[in-house]
């Protein structure tokens, strides 16, 4: 009687993908509470716009941080060092105020008015406040090697090229050993049952699906921001893996994270 009644769902399971359905069942619960988010994420953005100009330029880096100030200046110095010049670096905190970061016309730093304690909020705020033709995302406890953006953008802007673009990432324990490397083509039937790639290795053309979900995500809700991201902005654009190994992913025990397969 038990095997006949997970019957339909595993048939939707095999049809769908695991990861859709869950998504599909996080939308309905939490609902309420990202309507409210959404709502607080354009007033800050209101309030931020007046306060300064918009930055532009060809890619923007958005880092969402809260309470990291040392492993925050790493990241920014990392992002800062790439090969490519033509670009802003945008900081978001999420309300616990900003540590003093380098000295740079390139760097644009803000802090939200209060703790939303939701990723896709504040790295929305910072795609929002930017008017680069890319956006590329950087936690505040990882790094970049320093060609990390040329290599995504030697693809995005080939002939023919994708809209988005991930590289090739290296888990790093915190004793500094190597985990593993991530690296695995994009296929979107297969993103619907596993999720193989981060937002961190994640380079983008800007387009208004170019936006994360403001589902307030507990560690047991499945799956993470970063997935329903891509697999949703690979609805309506290509996405394509480069295999080349530009980020330095710290697995944080104090951050989610994704055991990965694949």
């Amino acid at each position: 009687m038990r095997r006949i009644a997970r019957a339909p769902w595993q048939l939707l399971k095999r049809a769908f993908g695991w990861l859709v359905l869950f998504e599909l069942r996080n939308k309905v619960l939490l609902a309420p509470s990202a309507l409210r988010l959404r709502r607080l994420e354009t007033a800050e953005v209101r309030r931020l716009v007046a306060a300064a100009d918009r930055p532009a330029a060809l890619v923007a880096t958005v880092i969402a941080t809260h309470r990291r100030p040392d492993e925050l200046r790493a990241a920014v110095r990392s992002a800062l060092a790439q090969t490519v010049r033509d670009q802003v670096v945008v900081v978001v905190d999420d309300g616990a105020g900003l540590p003093e970061l380098p000295d740079d016309p390139r760097l644009f730093a803000v802090s939200l008015a209060r703790n939303t304690g939701v990723a896709g909020v504040v790295r929305n705020v910072g795609i929002r406040l930017t008017r680069s033709r890319y956006v590329a995302f950087l936690d505040d406890d990882n790094l970049w090697e320093p060609d990390h953006l040329e290599c995504a953008l030697a693809v995005l802007e080939s002939p023919q090229g994708p809209d988005g673009v991930y590289t090739a990432l290296r888990r790093v324990l915190p004793d500094g050993t190597e985990r593993d490397v991530l690296s695995v083509p994009f296929d979107r039937r297969r993103a619907a049952r596993e999720s193989f790639l981060d937002t961190n290795a994640f380079v983008a053309r800007r387009t208004r699906a170019l936006r994360f979900s403001r589902l307030r995500r507990t560690p047991e809700v499945m799956p993470r921001e970063d997935w329903e991201l891509v697999h949703r902005y690979s609805r309506g654009h290509s996405v394509r893996h480069v295999p080349h190994t530009t980020v330095r992913y710290l697995v944080n025990p104090a951050s989610f994270y994704t055991t990965w397969s694949g």
